[in-house]
């Protein structure tokens, strides 16, 4: 049982927590939530220890193993993908490599006069490692591995040729090797893909451990966890269910509580009314300092602290003619691998496409070629008449003026809109107050791709073409980006991994490279993903209901 016992916690003047108190449970999937800032970092160090409380207690049993999946990687090169997680992977990692080089030791010469010494050491760590179940290690790592999206080919290659997102995958997979008792989780689904995301749902539902997780994953919270831990203003809030449940049970207490403070206002006010009318009747002065006495003992409602969602009313594009992309008999190959061979796709006005695939499917390579940054070996890419383009994309990112504030970039991009207009666009994309004012450079990866969709969306394409733009957002911009793109009159070609997206948004479905299956056919679907997921019996390619 993990316990926060009266915690305040503060760094400078910001005060994060004061006098937390509450409970985690033994099993317990738990659901951390709150705004930006909040604390959730911070109360995962509380828990891991790194961090300790300024007033009160955190009282985690010393027998407790802890594993912590945070947004920060540490040095990577030098082994095997396969070595690097088992080495980060606890103590049955410590042991696994021990036995190693144990064994060479036992098989150098040299080492004769301190033989008994290596015997007697390799007899104790064997024993450790076969009762952990060590020599089943090797296996547990690459079904890991592999549910976390890695090929074979990968695992056994140098970890340091890896991208940052793939190390974060190599990150995530030594804290879920470990099998630890608590496992403290922070937005692990940022770097993963839809197949990945739906392995690690089933992982650690069925994980025997105690989970506390952050996520901007709505399906992936209601699947995982059973209650949620609301952080707000310094207090704690405890919910039972799911992630939806949450937001039932949020609603109807800030209702309740408004109600209750309409009421407490009302008698105050009456009271008040009452004090002032008789404050110099000499009759009346023990009744009126009765009152004023009563008043100050009574502990005042606040109104619930509400997130402030800015409504913006985005423009309507030009119309682009009936046939906006075409691609006839498009080939394209990365050494061996063939991604397309002879392939022919239409899109026209209106179609929402969705681009669905396993890793390496050629998912990016698509969209790549339709915006005309790849060329295809063979076959022809055309782009419809009257077509106004916008191209999401990660390193749409690098295209941002890192010396500007948030404000000086929209106002250096739309020169000719009011104050007013950009202001009100920006604190849409929930940049608001003396957020404006941040220089880009500073600004998280989830702040950067919130300012390229807006300036994409306030003079709109007509023709969107996105590449995972949902990465990093919260759900709260996430949400707002779905309802205003349920109202785009254009044209969409994109690649999501989340599913409320892929949902609000798909009215066409291709997939690339099949369910299980060995071709690299494409497969077309003609309705929404929720009808493809109901039609083939899978959320995404691969990974089966």
């Amino acid at each position: 049982m993990i316990v926060f016992s009266n915690v305040v916690k503060q760094y400078g003047r910001q005060i994060l927590f004061t006098d937390l108190s509450f409970q985690i449970n033994p099993g317990e999937k738990a659901g951390l939530v709150g705004p930006n800032g909040c604390g959730k970092t911070t109360l995962f160090r509380l828990i891991k220890g790194t961090e300790q409380p300024d007033e009160g207690t955190v009282s985690v049993p010393g027998k407790l193993s802890i594993a912590y999946f945070r947004q920060e990687l540490d040095e990577m090169s030098g082994w095997s993908v396969l070595d690097e997680v088992i080495a980060g992977s606890g103590e049955l990692g410590g042991l696994h490599h021990e036995i190693e080089s144990l064994q060479h030791d036992m098989s150098n010469p040299d080492n004769a006069d301190s033989m008994e010494r290596i015997l007697n050491r390799y007899g104790e760590v064997q024993h450790r490692y076969e009762s952990l179940g060590g020599y089943g290690l090797e296996a547990q790592a690459r079904e890991v591995l592999h549910g976390l999206g890695f090929e074979d080919d990968q695992i056994d290659a140098d970890v340091g040729l890896l991208s940052g997102g793939w190390k974060m995958r190599v990150s995530m997979a030594q804290v879920l090797l470990g099998k630890p008792d608590v496992l403290l989780m922070d937005e692990p689904t940022n770097h993963l893909d839809i197949e990945s995301i739906l392995w690690l749902e089933h992982f650690l539902k069925d994980a025997r451990c105690t989970l506390i997780i952050t996520s901007h994953d709505r399906d992936f919270m209601n699947r995982v966890v059973d209650r949620i831990v609301e952080i707000d203003g310094g207090e704690v809030f405890l919910y039972k269910g799911d992630y939806d449940n949450y937001e039932r049970e949020r609603a109807l207490r800030e209702t309740n509580r408004e109600a209750a403070y309409a009421r407490q206002q009302a008698m105050l006010a009456k009271e008040s009314r009452f004090i002032e009318r008789f404050r110099t009747h000499a009759a009346k002065a023990a009744q009126v300092q009765s009152r004023v006495k009563a008043l100050d003992k009574i502990e005042k409602i606040e109104l619930p602290r509400t997130r402030k969602i800015v409504q913006f009313e985005f423009r309507s594009p030009q119309r682009s003619g009936q046939d906006v992309a075409s691609l006839n008999g498009v080939s394209k190959r990365f050494g061996k691998r063939i991604l397309y061979d002879g392939f022919d796709l239409l899109i026209r006005r209106g179609e929402r496409w969705c681009v669905m695939g396993k890793n390496g499917a050629g998912k990016t390579t698509l969209l790549k070629m339709v915006v005309g940054a790849l060329e295809p070996d063979a076959g022809i890419v055309r782009l419809g008449a009257s077509l106004k383009l916008g191209y999401f994309a990660q390193q749409s990112l690098d295209l941002l003026d890192f010396q500007l504030t948030v404000l000086e970039q929209i106002q250096k991009d739309f020169p000719l809109e009011s104050l007013g207009t950009l202001r009100n666009l920006l604190g849409a994309f929930q940049f608001s107050g003396d957020d404006v004012d941040k220089q880009i450079r500073v600004l998280s990866g989830g702040e950067k791709s919130r300012l390229v969709l807006a300036r994409m969306l306030l003079d709109p394409p007509n023709f969107l073409v996105l590449d995972e733009p949902t990465n990093h957002l919260d759900l709260a911009t996430k949400e707002m980006l779905v309802q205003t793109l349920k109202e785009f009159e254009g044209t969409m070609l994109f690649v999501s991994h989340d599913r409320t997206f892929l949902r609000g948004l798909s009215n066409r479905v291709l997939e690339l490279g099949g369910a299980g299956m060995n071709h690299t056919e494409p497969q077309m679907y003609p309705g929404t993903y929720e009808e493809y997921a109901r039609a083939t019996g899978y959320e995404a390619p691969g990974v089966h209901n």
